[in-house]
């Protein structure tokens, strides 16, 4: 290996390219066991971010089962969550493109289950003895009405069925689980203004042999209790998560009355922003697998329940999802600072851990990748906020003693979620180019608690703020980060926070806003329903509180924007229209400001496509090298900017 070149930063030439990014990566989700087969959906760049349904076998053979065009995807709630049911190798899944229900076994190819209407399906299960699948049900055949959620029955014999409605009259419905025995099923709902990590209810209703859901009862949560994956022991005891001490810790409901399993400092729940979320399971009855969160970063532990002792289970993984359960084995999207998200397979007797699909297959020197730290530091009100930061790292170059290297804040979306230390190429990027990062978790950040989570109440556009600005400042006292070129990126809520901090704040000297909300009113008389609400509790009620709405809308006070800024856009995102970004572009290039607008045909509210995830990446680096006066190392095609000479 040759002595590293004294080079500035940011004009580092790197191996992680936006090409192999998008050419060598795919996303994994949704992990399903079927006896002793294995199911799992790929999301594929280089297909137009189609979703695949994959088995694998006992054997260990994959197979690709939905056929292209089909995309296994539902749009319940906007987001979508679990989209298919496997049972006894007989496939029921959503398809985007209709939302109808399909159907079809492993040796023939979809056919229609459900009616061609305006309804859309997630988060199934089976009803075995009554022949029929139980789901969420969203309705949106009423034109100019807000759609009407239920729980709901479908056959599971004929073409083109209807539905029939079981449980309704609430807003939102989650979480369906049938007993094991199939005499109850219990159930999550929720009403406006909440969102599921607010408050939710946990109901519990008889089936009968007809089918029908009678006799409900609510058994837990509340207006400011949430509850999270309801699922039923092999011996038929209904357990949860809830966050009624303050942290999403187990329960259980047993003889009449919920049962604390573990009181603990940590999260065993997360946001469910997706339908059928999982953080534990089941290998005995008397034996959970689970994961948690303490600080930031996700551990796998076993819980018995007969000495109510909890048993770390040792593994390199720092990012763990989706996690199934057998009676040998533990299955988990996991992943690492060092490793791609994967598909691991845990033998629970051996601890021996299998990968079994890496979402790439790209092999990386690590004298490439940077580790990330986490930092815990002050902020506003004599609080803390805690984030990841990320020193440059190639091993191919140094900076000059004296330089400190340029800073990009990343404001993660939600707002209600969190950043992990999973291994993101999207980070590496900028890292080995020469870049520090700092990836925040910000207050109203998931992971930490209750109380932290409940920072952005009322608070929005504040206290995220705050906590990006915050963390930049101390990293520059610290010597880590060039005050003069510090920049913060985000998309969609992490985009509204980027706005924010760009107008309201005179801290970044660039930014970059992928998807970002600048007009606040307008979110909250256009968005979908699931999020219709959402800014009750983030801001305020609307429209009794329109002076706040106002007050913190980046696009009503554009003209403070004092720095460039590249916006990135979807044509098609109902979510955030493409409108908010245009109007902030119009109004910077009337200031004569810096700024370019990069918009893509058929995207909707985050990018999917491989060729604009690389024109993303490249059109970022691309503008903050021609702003901070850097060359970039690799050609990169050019990005149109507005008023540069202005810079």
């Amino acid at each position: 290996m040759s002595d590293p070149t004294m080079t500035s930063y940011g004009a580092w030439k790197s191996p992680i390219t936006a090409d192999l990014i998008v050419q060598g990566t795919i996303s994994l989700g949704q992990v399903a066991l079927d006896g002793a087969d294995l199911y799992w959906l790929e999301g594929r760049p280089l297909e137009g971010g189609r979703n695949v349904l994959v088995r694998r076998t006992r054997e260990g053979k994959t197979l690709e089962i939905t056929p292209a065009p089909f995309n296994v995807r539902s749009r319940v709630h906007e987001m979508g969550g679990t989209s298919y049911l496997v049972h006894q190798g007989r496939i029921y899944f959503s398809n985007f493109a209709d939302q109808r229900l399909y159907t079809q076994t492993l040796t023939t190819d979809p056919v229609p289950l459900t009616l061609p209407a305006a309804l859309r399906y997630a988060d199934a299960i089976l009803d075995g003895p009554r022949q029929r699948l139980i789901c969420v049900l969203e309705d949106h055949t009423i034109a100019d009405r807000e759609p009407v959620n239920t729980l709901a029955a479908v056959p599971l014999e004929g073409t083109e069925v209807a539905p029939t409605i079981l449980v309704a009259g609430n807003d939102f419905y989650a979480s369906p689980r049938l007993s094991p025995d199939g005499s109850q099923l219990a159930w999550l709902t929720w009403n406006h203004p909440n969102m599921p990590w607010d408050g939710t209810e946990l109901w519990l209703g008889e089936v009968t042999a007809a089918g029908r859901v009678v006799n409900p009862e609510r058994i837990a949560g509340g207006k400011k209790e949430s509850i999270f994956q309801p699922q039923w022991s092999p011996d038929g005891r209904l357990y949860f998560v809830s966050d009624r001490s303050g942290w999403y810790n187990l329960y259980r409901w047993q003889a009449g009355q919920v049962e604390a399993l573990l009181p603990m400092a940590a999260e065993f729940g997360e946001p469910q922003w997706f339908l059928g979320q999982s953080t534990y399971g089941f290998a005995s009855p008397t034996r959970i697998i689970c994961t948690y969160s303490q600080w930031g970063t996700q551990h796998l532990a076993s819980l018995d329940l007969t000495t109510g002792t909890l048993e770390p289970i040792a593994t390199p993984d720092t990012a763990i999802g989706g996690l199934q359960v057998t009676p040998t084995h533990a299955i988990f999207l996991g992943g690492s600072p060092t490793e791609f998200s994967a598909i691991v397979r845990l033998d629970l007797a051996t601890g021996q851990r299998e990968l079994l699909r890496c979402s790439s297959d790209l092999v990386l020197d690590p004298a490439y990748l940077s580790v990330p730290q986490a930092i815990e530091f002050p902020t506003d009100n004599g609080l803390t906020a805690h984030g990841f930061y990320y020193p440059p790292q190639n091993r191919d170059y140094l900076a000059p003693a004296t330089e400190r290297p340029p800073l990009l804040v990343k404001s993660h979306g939600g707002p209600t979620a969190a950043t992990s230390t999973l291994l993101n190429l999207r980070i590496q990027y900028w890292t080995s180019r020469g870049f520090a990062v700092l990836d925040v978790n910000y207050g109203g950040s998931t992971g930490y608690g209750r109380a932290y989570r409940e920072r952005l109440k009322g608070q929005w556009g504040l206290v995220d703020v705050n906590d990006c600005v915050n963390g930049a400042l101390y990293l520059v006292a610290q010597g880590k980060a060039d005050g003069d070129r510090l920049v913060i990126a985000g998309g969609s809520a992490g985009g509204y926070t980027t706005l924010c901090a760009l107008t309201f704040r005179e801290v970044f000297k660039a930014g970059a806003s992928y998807f970002g909300i600048s007009d606040l009113e307008a979110l909250a008389r256009d968005t979908h329903k699931f999020e219709s609400r959402y800014l009750d509790s983030l801001i305020g009620p609307y429209p009794e509180r329109l002076d706040l709405y106002q007050a913190r809308s980046p696009i009503h006070f554009a003209e403070k924007l004092s720095c460039p800024i590249i916006f990135f856009q979807g044509l098609e995102d109902k979510i955030v229209p493409p409108n908010q970004a245009e109007e902030m572009v119009e109004v910077l290039k009337q200031k004569g400001l810096p700024v370019a607008y990069v918009a893509y045909e058929g995207e909707q509210h985050g990018f999917r496509k491989a060729e604009n995830i690389k024109r993303t990446l490249d059109g970022e680096f691309y503008f903050y090298g021609r702003v901070f006066g850097f060359d970039p190392a690799d050609p990169i095609d050019p990005v149109e900017i507005w008023n540069l000479t202005g810079a």
